[in-house]
C-alpha cells in the first residue's frame, strides 16, 4: 500500500483541494474561475482521475499560480539544491507530455522546466497560463512547432523563442520523433 505522501498523484489532488479551501472557495467557485467543471474538479481532488496538462494550467491560473508553482507546492519543495533524481516529474495521461520541474521556489523569480513531447503530440495551453509570467523555450532536441496567438514558429534543435504577451499557445511535435525543450519562466 502506498502512503499518500509518497504518491505524486495523491499529493497533487490534496494540494488542489488545499489551495481551493485556503481561499474559501467552493467547488462551484473554482469551476467558475477555472472553466473546469465541478464534477471534474471533484474527481481530481478525490484522486479518481489524473488531470491533463491543460486542466492543471487552468486550475493553477485560477489560483494565480503557474503550473510549475502548483506542482511545486504539491511536491513541497523549497530547497536550494535539487538533485536530478529528486526533481519532480509529471506526465500528462492524455498526451504523454512529460514535465520535469528542474528548479522552482516560491522565493525565487525564475522557474526552469524540462519537457519531453512525444512524436505527434500536441498540447494547447490557454492565454491565462501566461498571465504574470514571462517565458522562453529553448529546444534541446528534435523539432517543435509553437503556435502563439495564431503565429506559427518552427524551432530546430538549439533555437530559442521568447514569448510575447499572453496568448493561447500550442506546442506540437509534428515530426515522427519526440522533442525535448527547456522552459524558463520569470514571474512579473
Amino acid at each position: 500500500m502506498t502512503d499518500e505522501t509518497d504518491d505524486p498523484s495523491a499529493r497533487l489532488a490534496r494540494r488542489i483541494r488545499l489551495e481551493r479551501e485556503a481561499r474559501g472557495w467552493s467547488l462551484a467557485d473554482l469551476a467558475e474561475r477555472s472553466g473546469v467543471s465541478k464534477a471534474a474538479i471533484s474527481k481530481i481532488e478525490r484522486d479518481e482521475v489524473s488531470p491533463t496538462a491543460a486542466l492543471l494550467v487552468r486550475l493553477a491560473a485560477a489560483f494565480d499560480l503557474t503550473l510549475a508553482g502548483l506542482l511545486l507546492r504539491a511536491e513541497s519543495g523549497g530547497v536550494r539544491l535539487v538533485r536530478a533524481d529528486d526533481q519532480p516529474v509529471w506526465r500528462d495521461p492524455e498526451t504523454g507530455y512529460r514535465r520535469r520541474q528542474v528548479h522552482a521556489r516560491p522565493d525565487h523569480p525564475v522557474e526552469l522546466v524540462e519537457v519531453e513531447l512525444p512524436a505527434g503530440a500536441r498540447v494547447t495551453l490557454p492565454a491565462s497560463s501566461y498571465a504574470h509570467i514571462r517565458q522562453l523555450v529553448w529546444l534541446r532536441a528534435g523539432r517543435l512547432t509553437i503556435v502563439e496567438g495564431g503565429v506559427t514558429h518552427r524551432l530546430e534543435s538549439g533555437d530559442c523563442l521568447g514569448f510575447g504577451p499572453p496568448a493561447e499557445v500550442t506546442f506540437a511535435a509534428e515530426d515522427d520523433a519526440a522533442c525535448t525543450y527547456v522552459v524558463a519562466l520569470a514571474r512579473t
